[in-house]
């Protein structure tokens, strides 16, 4: 019993965002958050052979509510092989949200 007392106490991880904790929680409910949710699902919206070479490194909302998504890939040489993955992302996470939410996608250089 003393056991579990320590467990809870102990701070197992570094403190979460609000965008994360309650994208977990929607995550439950089965709703979609926002940029933040889909910054932290990346890997499993996208799929495990685009997260494998890219990683989203910012999102901007514009004004007329749709966003654009800045991708770098991990490695230079990838970076070709990601320019022809841009429709994949952006249906991807089209789906996810529901709607055509993506504006444009640009691939970052190092």
């Amino acid at each position: 019993m003393s056991n579990q007392k320590n467990n809870l106490n102990k701070r197992l991880t570094r403190p979460q965002t609000l965008g994360s904790a309650f994208g977990n929680l929607l995550k439950i409910f089965g709703a979609r958050a926002s940029d933040a949710d889909l910054a932290e699902r990346w890997d499993e919206i996208v799929g495990p052979q685009i997260a494998s070479i890219a990683k989203l490194v910012g999102v901007r909302k514009t004004k007329d509510k749709k966003i654009n998504l800045s991708v770098m890939a991990i490695n230079p040489s990838f970076a070709l092989q990601l320019t022809y993955q841009i429709e994949n992302i952006r249906n991807s996470v089209d789906k996810y949200f529901g709607y055509n939410v993506v504006n444009k996608i640009t691939i970052k250089k190092f």
